[in-house]
């Protein structure tokens, strides 16, 4: 693969005005790598806007948050989603979701900079310890990036997804936020 100069871009959180941009890379993002994905390409095409933008946190009653690396022109060169636990026994922990950079764009910081921002946010809501994530198995860069930024494997989960004929399985990783914490905090 070729790597690309690092583009000028920010990371932020998105809100309503970026839904259609996260709507339309996701979608892509479906089509691209359905390896990566439990959702196809079908199923999110027939979700409804509301669906996104609860999907993005904009609406609805849940903490999670959708970030993307914006680039000078606007357009999105990848995405990533923070998703908060409800439940009593489980709000320590946080998962790392629908992360996509768009191909032009690896190897440039921008998946870096999206899974920092998740680690900082979680570290920043309280209660939460520990984010969590899916990785397909064999996704080697994916899997040295989550390591790298301090994600640890956990375990394997067989036949997690059937994409036409073939079963693939997720390898499940975590990163305890505890450290970042109290680094942020000073």
């Amino acid at each position: 693969m070729t790597r690309t100069a690092a583009p000028d871009f920010r990371v932020q959180r998105l809100g309503e005005a970026h839904a259609d941009a996260y709507r339309a890379l996701m979608l892509d993002a479906y089509e691209q790598a359905p390896d990566a994905f439990t959702s196809t390409r079908a199923e999110r095409e027939a979700m409804p806007r509301e669906g996104w933008l609860k999907r993005m946190g904009v609406i609805g009653d849940s903490e999670d948050m959708a970030f993307g690396a914006l680039l000078p022109d606007g357009r999105l060169a990848g995405t990533v989603t923070l998703e908060f636990e409800q439940r009593e026994k489980t709000r320590h922990k946080a998962s790392l979701i629908g992360m996509y950079v768009a191909p032009s764009h690896r190897g440039s910081g921008v998946s870096r900079a999206l899974v920092n921002a998740v680690l900082d946010a979680a570290a920043a809501h309280a209660g939460t310890l520990l984010v969590r994530l899916t990785v397909t198995a064999g996704n080697a860069p994916a899997e040295r990036l989550y390591a790298s930024c301090g994600f640890v494997p956990f375990g394997t989960e067989p036949m997690a997804i059937r994409v036409g004929d073939r079963f693939l399985d997720k390898v499940h990783m975590w990163c305890d936020l505890r450290d970042r914490a109290v680094d942020a905090a000073r």
